[in-house]
């Protein structure tokens, strides 16, 4: 089954969640890319809409793996059995769900605009989102609503993989899910639109919802009429980063530059791609992966899973900036860390451009990432564009390896460095806009 948008998603959700509509219950999308389809499940059950906000809490040292999850009104999910065979301390786990839970209060605070979170209590609460990858975010979800006193738990979502199908039955009261396809690897290739949902259309879906207004979504919205020149300071993972970003009045993206190794946001050559960029109508976000006293110990360039982490929570919070679709521009070790970004299941990246750079260094990874990928490398870079190569054939979506004649790594040949740009303008206008 092949779903035209989430609209039409939740359009064929509804009709398969009909027979609930008698017991007055509750949607509650989980954000973001499930609130759109939630909105058509409560516009055709006639019932209240609110967002479900749930927080996993990661292992330190793992982020992946998730120890518990964390939902409004205080309440914890903890798996003891892995916090008992990770064996963690209890500071670290304090400290992580104090992090988790300042991102939970603003999520929530941004998404319903002040308004109150709907009571469950006793209620038929159906939670929504707009596909299943692991699972494990849903379950956290029905637990969390089970925890805030609803009576009754539906899970319902367009399409998951067979096993996580399997797994989430028992998660919830009901299961309702419209495919379980076996050649399941991404939910986003289960749509022919599966662009990003900005944080606005979250708020504006709850705020129509609340007030029973009944327009369609202006999905499309751009950034602010006025170009924005900033310098802004960025927490991601409890380090302040900084950044300086750009966009043009009107822009409809925005790519956020991951430097490489004895990179940073001066890069003179990022920003010349960047100027590129920006004369075309695209926003930028360049920005340091490293505090200044981390750039002095060379081998952190090199922590990937740490720059992709940072890359993550710094995106997180672009999104809260400027509702358009995202994409990453990654040179040397920090293509690397755009493309392990890219390859989580919730990414939702629109396209990646690496210049000169290390992807091998994704590692099995790559084969997760699903934004069409652009790899530029210099013809006289040969090590390099070896590397390149082998990542390509390790690459399982839309991708191009492009090699620049005459260039080296630096690109600093007479006009290398303009075929980049050009490469990578072409690129984002064409995967991110048109």
């Amino acid at each position: 089954m092949l779903f035209t948008d989430r609209t039409d998603a939740g359009q064929r959700l509804a009709e398969a969640l009909r027979h609930l509509e008698g017991e007055d219950p509750v949607v509650l999308g989980l954000p973001r890319g499930g609130v759109p389809v939630a909105y058509q499940v409560a516009r055709a059950l006639g019932a209240p809409l609110d967002v479900i906000v749930v927080r996993k809490l990661g292992v330190p040292y793992q982020r992946e793996l998730g120890f518990g999850a964390i939902g409004e009104g205080g309440v914890r999910v903890i798996s003891d059995d892995i916090v008992r065979r990770g064996r963690l301390e209890q500071a670290d786990l304090a400290s992580v769900e104090q992090a988790e839970a300042a991102e939970l209060t603003r999520q929530a605070h941004r998404f319903r605009d002040g308004r109150p979170r709907l009571d469950l209590a006793g209620r038929t609460a159906i939670v929504v989102d707009d596909g299943i990858a692991t699972g494990a975010t849903a379950a956290a979800a029905c637990e969390v609503v089970r925890a805030q006193g609803a009576a009754r738990v539906v899970l319902a979502v367009p399409v998951a993989p067979p096993d996580a199908a399997q797994r989430l039955r028992d998660a919830a009261d009901e299961f309702v899910c419209l495919s379980t396809p076996f050649g399941f690897s991404a939910v986003g290739e289960w749509y022919q639109d599966f662009s990003q949902t900005p944080d606005d259309e979250v708020v504006s879906l709850l705020a129509r919802a609340a007030d029973g207004t009944d327009a369609d979504t202006d999905a499309d919205a751009g950034a602010a009429d006025a170009d924005v020149v900033e310098e802004v300071a960025i927490d991601a993972c409890g380090v302040r980063l900084t950044g300086d970003l750009n966009l043009p009045a009107g822009a409809k993206a925005i790519v956020m530059f991951a430097h490489g190794s004895g990179s940073s946001r001066h890069s003179p050559r990022n920003r010349h791609v960047a100027e590129a960029l920006n004369r075309a109508g695209l926003g930028t976000l360049l920005f340091d992966l490293l505090t200044p006293a981390e750039e002095a110990n060379r081998a952190n360039v090199f922590a990937i899973e740490t720059l992709a982490d940072r890359l993550t929570d710094a995106t997180e919070w672009l999104r809260g900036r400027a509702a358009v679709p995202i994409g990453y521009f990654g040179a040397s070790t920090g293509a690397a860390a755009a493309l392990r970004a890219a390859s989580s299941p919730d990414a939702d990246i629109g396209a990646v451009v690496s210049r000169g750079g290390r992807p091998d260094l994704a590692g099995p990874l790559l084969a997760g990432v699903r934004a069409p990928t652009l790899l530029i490398v210099g013809g006289n870079d040969p090590q390099v564009l070896d590397l390149n190569r082998a990542a390509e054939a390790a690459l399982r979506c839309e991708s191009h390896l492009e090699v620049v004649p005459g260039a080296t790594h630096l690109f600093e040949e007479p006009g290398a460095l303009d075929q980049v740009a050009e490469l990578a303008r072409d690129w984002f206008l064409g995967h991110l806009v048109g």
